[in-house]
């Protein structure tokens, strides 16, 4: 007979659980919600949970599990990425706010919960370890968005890790998340964290700074921001005061040092990252003002062949190979070197696509860059590094005599283009495919000289 594991752990039923605009919900308030949406769930085994509202989500979520449903996460919601997940699980049905939430796909609008008819008493759901219980998807930011399957048990010791790697167990905080529930992140990092770390969150998702700070005042310290360097960054520039917090999370692409000392002066908080990906979950942790260097979390382990390292063990789904250039050290921490698909070579020079963008990142004026490199070559068979730039008190001419002071001639964009803002998605990634629809758009076939 295989192993089990609740639905929430260490946790008291009369426990604050999540925080609503209608005011604090405990845990025996959120498993009676589960159970009577768990009753109101259309047949089939896939559930694609598009609930914007972080409470509903988890409602859903645990509805889902209640009812033997996988939950289909996609990080992406364009018609593209769901109509190609709903080909690949026949029979799904979408869960959202509003009646359009997938045109062309069956669903449920989530109802007034208010309305439901409340289970007599509700018990701790005990849920199977090995029941694959989520699929979550890579974000595309190097290629396609790719499904990967998420255990119960696995997931259960991935929030009871990090909450030890952040002190949560010791301190349980209440969390304000800028990032979808669906992404892998914002899914371990606000909803795992409520589950098995004890810790409670908002139910919003800002993403504008007055809306993150109003969502600040609105739960009890200790309290948490778990963001990302675009929304951070945004939110310091808005010059906006903050409520006092405890401890700010930021991941799903590197944080400077610079906007790291700038954010702990200003929030009163320290500054932590995670690293991870949607493969491999969270793996690690640092605070970012301590140095470079990465500490593993719970059982995870790290190895190498060749100039490829993998994740496995602890909350680990398998032996994962990472995207990463990994130094691994003596006492057991590892440095990060950048990503194999960033790591760039022209005319025998090398450099990474990181590298660049923070260089071109910490130009006075800047508010926000990234350089690309296309597929193709250009009419003279030589492939180009093009940069997109939002630098509204720069022109393009002080911009590259900027560039020119950090950066090997070699490595100067070609083309460089302005624009007014840059298609991050909701998390604050730049997919490849958005940044190659960019580059037909504005630079074409050919490129330029």
């Amino acid at each position: 007979m295989s192993a089990t594991s609740p639905l929430i752990s260490a946790r008291a039923l009369d426990d604050v659980f999540a925080w609503r605009a209608q005011g604090p919900v405990t845990v025996r308030g959120f498993l009676g919600d589960a159970h009577a949406l768990a009753a109101r769930l259309p047949p089939g085994g896939w559930l694609l949970n598009m609930c914007e509202d972080r409470y509903l989500f988890a409602v859903g979520f645990a509805a889902g599990l209640i009812a033997g449903k996988v939950s289909l996460q996609p990080s992406s919601q364009s018609p593209e990425t769901l109509q190609r997940l709903a080909a690949d699980h026949p029979g799904v049905c979408w869960l959202g706010e509003r009646a359009d939430t997938v045109p062309g796909l069956p669903g449920t609008v989530f109802p007034d919960l208010a309305s439901l008819p409340r289970p007599a008493a509700v018990g701790m759901p005990q849920v199977d370890d090995a029941r694959v219980v989520a699929i979550l998807f890579t974000s595309g930011s190097t290629g396609l968005p790719q499904p990967h399957r998420k255990t119960w048990g696995r997931l259960v010791r991935n929030g009871r890790a990090e909450s030890r790697a952040l002190g949560l167990l010791e301190r349980p905080m209440a969390i304000v998340g800028t990032v979808p529930a669906q992404h892998s992140y914002g899914f371990e990092s606000t909803f795992l964290l409520a589950l098995h770390g004890g810790c409670s969150f908002a139910a919003g998702k800002p993403f504008y700074p007055q809306d993150i700070v109003a969502a600040l005042q609105a739960v009890p310290r200790p309290r948490m921001l778990v963001t990302t360097p675009f929304h951070l960054s945004t939110l310091l520039a808005s010059g906006l005061a903050v409520p006092p917090m405890d401890l700010i999370l930021s991941a799903t692409a590197p944080l400077g040092p610079e906007l790291a000392h700038r954010a702990e002066a200003h929030c009163g908080a320290p500054v932590h990252e995670i690293y991870g990906s949607t493969e491999s979950s969270a793996l690690a942790s640092r605070r970012t003002l301590d140095g470079a260097a990465w500490q593993l979390m719970g059982e995870a382990r790290l190895d190498h062949e060749g100039d490829t390292t993998y994740a496995s063990g602890g909350h680990v789904e398998g032996r994962v190979p990472l995207a990463d250039v990994i130094e691994s050290r003596a006492d057991g921490s590892f440095l990060l070197h950048g990503r194999h698909a960033d790591l760039i070579n022209i005319a025998g020079k090398r450099t990474s696509l990181a590298y660049l963008n923070h260089q071109i990142g910490a130009v006075p004026g800047v508010v926000d860059a990234a350089f690309f490199l296309p597929d193709e070559a250009g009419h003279d068979g030589v492939t180009r590094l093009c940069a997109f730039v939002v630098a509204p008190t720069l022109d393009a001419r002080t911009l590259m005599a900027a560039l020119r002071q950090r950066l090997d001639a070699i490595f100067l964009p070609r083309p460089l283009v302005l624009l007014d803002a840059l298609p991050r998605n909701s998390t604050g990634k730049l997919p490849r495919t958005a940044l190659q629809a960019l580059h037909a758009e504005k630079v074409g076939p050919h490129g330029h000289d």
